[in-house]
């Protein structure tokens, strides 16, 4: 499943909702999660993402883990 650029919005308001409401909630992204995309779901609030066929699709699991991380490592910064 690809992932839908519309949907930032929405996570940017489920994430104004989560933090307003003080509770411990995790936000997941499943669907499309890939690493030209990860750090913008990651800037619009999401904090657990699954992206199954972003890894299992290419040659080395590694160095797409590596590199999904890493951009990850750029968001909010």
């Amino acid at each position: 499943q690809n992932f839908i650029k519309g949907t930032l919005n929405k996570l940017r308001e489920a994430r104004r909702l989560i933090d307003d409401s003080g509770c411990s909630i995790r936000l997941e992204v499943d669907g499309g999660v890939k690493i030209d995309n990860i750090r913008a779901i990651a800037e619009a609030g999401a904090d657990t993402f699954v992206a199954g066929s972003a890894i299992f699709n290419t040659p080395d699991y590694r160095a797409t883990l590596a590199a999904l991380r890493a951009e990850l490592a750029k968001a909010n910064n």
